[in-house]
């Protein structure tokens, strides 16, 4: 018998003033069976860093031919793909030709430095690519935000993500590997 995907509920409003962007938004995260809650909620830090009203979560893990995340345009084309972990070259190069922009959120410190090390002048080759790095220390603190419903408030300034519930608050520090350029 296949496990059926957890389903959570978040409330989010973005105040986001790098960007001059102000969302309220209800989102679904479904959490396959083989994901942990830090990894959700890595996938969630993600919408709120891009937070957009076209940004939406796709099938994730159940779908090897799509992102995490992506934002699609008018014409149905990727102007933002998302991806989480640690991916082969093969596909960030996908993911590079097929979007406009591409951001990689990685987490895991140990693996994820070892891959940045074994892959750091292959991933320098993508224009459009950005890659975060969140610490364990943090990752380990977002997950205490997880609950089948969230509210949630985040304010960015800087770099900074500033998260809080009504009994978390949390100073976020993603650490840019890679910054298009």
């Amino acid at each position: 018998m296949a496990l059926k995907a957890t389903i959570y509920k978040a409330a989010v409003n973005v105040a986001d003033l790098d960007r001059n962007q102000f969302l309220d938004a209800s989102l679904t995260l479904a959490r396959h069976p083989s994901e942990t809650e830090e990894r959700m909620m890595l996938r969630l830090l993600a919408w709120i860093k891009y937070a957009d009203e076209r940004l939406q979560f796709t099938r994730g893990l159940s779908a090897d031919e799509e992102p995490e995340l992506w934002q699609l345009n008018d014409h149905l084309g990727i102007d933002l793909w998302i991806e989480l972990g640690l991916p082969d070259e093969r596909r960030i190069k996908k993911a590079c030709s097929r979007s406009r922009d591409v951001a990689l959120f990685t987490y895991n410190s140990r693996a994820a430095e070892i891959w940045w090390q074994q892959n750091q002048s292959a991933m320098g080759a993508f224009a459009n690519l950005s890659i975060w790095y969140l610490d364990d220390g943090q990752l380990t603190q977002l997950r205490e935000f997880a609950a089948r419903n969230m509210t949630l408030q985040a304010t960015l300034q800087e770099g900074t993500i500033w998260l809080s519930d009504d009994r978390n608050n949390l100073e976020i520090h993603l650490t840019a590997w890679q910054q298009p350029g």
